[in-house]
């Protein structure tokens, strides 16, 4: 009797180890997100982990988050609305937030960071609303793997670089598809190693990548978010001075050769009025080309006011999934006058 009672018992304590309980246990850290849709190729699910017990959710920047009907649904069905807390692109994060619910599991992350590490060959686990498998209190998917590799990521969406070139897991195993974007990647204990990235092709071999960002790259990010001290990376702005105003805001400069992609056009700027557009990627400027946005830069920055400058880009052609040349001509205003400060002197 002894015998049998102890062998139930430990069998017991082996349970919770379990790939089964393992999962069980994570499912209660990990959310489905459902937010904005109706972007080609961009669904309106997705999935974030909880790391806070006030309800701090971190997840992959993306425009599903762009909505005021932000819903965040638990493990056990519950359903919240969430706000966004910050999105940084440069590093495919983003931090919302739900009212503080009571007894809500989550990741330590600052814990993960300093202690969960893994390397090529350790087997992962990954936890995901990928296809949107779920919807109220059924469980995430899970999938094993191993990771393959721990290097740079060399990314793109599309035509489009991604803005995250950091390191990266590799993992061997499909995990970033559709709704996947701000899983859960574990150890087989259930220690998170990682973030689930995007769905993005490498751009060295054109084949699609399966990655996720590590827990140690976002910490700062998250504790920083947290406490309201995070400053997203800035934006470069419209050259200004003595140079001729065009209205084109670039991307942001973060590595040595950024491509020159437009991610904004000022309203009734020269350059919206010669129908420059978002996501337009800037290749040659009067018959020379342009490798980079500080390029870009330099070479505007030597275009007076009154000039006219022929721009060669490369836009996407939705209708047919491919891209096409365009030939555009920018004719460069005086810069915009800064308003005065009129207030009271003391």
């Amino acid at each position: 009797m002894m015998v049998i009672l102890l062998g139930v018992a430990a069998s017991a304590g082996r349970a919770e180890d379990t790939a089964a309980g393992v999962a069980e246990r994570t499912n209660k850290k990990v959310v489905k997100l459902f937010g904005s849709g109706g972007y080609q190729g961009l669904a309106a699910f997705g999935t974030g982990v909880l790391v806070s017990p006030e309800g701090h959710i971190l997840t992959v920047a993306s425009p599903l988050l762009l909505t005021p009907e932000l819903r965040v649904h638990l493990f056990d069905g519950r359903r919240c609305p969430a706000k966004v807390v910050v999105m940084e692109p440069e590093l495919d994060a983003a931090l919302i937030k739900i009212d503080q619910v009571e007894d809500l599991p989550f990741f330590d992350l600052a814990a993960a960071a300093r202690s969960a590490q893994a390397k090529p060959g350790d087997a992962v686990l990954a936890f995901s609303n990928e296809f949107q498998i779920a919807t109220r209190d059924e469980p995430v998917s899970v999938q094993h793997g191993v990771i393959a590799a721990y290097s740079r990521l060399h990314g793109r969406r599309g035509i489009f670089e991604a803005p995250y070139s950091g390191y990266v897991y590799v993992i061997d195993a499909i995990t970033n598809n559709p709704g996947a974007g701000g899983g859960a990647l574990t150890t087989r204990k259930g220690e998170l190693l990682g973030i689930i990235g995007k769905e993005l092709r490498n751009t060295l071999t054109d084949t699609w990548v399966n990655y996720a960002v590590p827990v140690g790259v976002l910490a700062d990010f998250v504790d920083k978010a947290k406490k309201g001290e995070y400053r997203p990376v800035a934006r470069s702005q419209p050259s200004g001075g003595q140079a001729g105003f065009h209205g084109i805001v670039l991307v942001p400069n973060v590595v040595e050769r950024t491509p020159p992609f437009v991610e904004e056009v000022l309203p009734g700027s020269p350059a919206a009025k010669a129908g420059l557009r978002p996501d337009d990627l800037i290749v040659y400027v009067d018959g020379q080309q342009i490798a980079s946005v500080k390029a870009f830069r330099e070479l505007m920055e030597k275009s007076a006011p009154g000039t006219t400058v022929k721009l060669e880009v490369r836009r996407a052609d939705r209708g047919n999934g491919g891209e096409r040349l365009l030939s555009v001509d920018i004719r460069l205003d005086e810069p915009p006058v800064k308003p005065k400060n009129t207030s009271p002197k003391r």
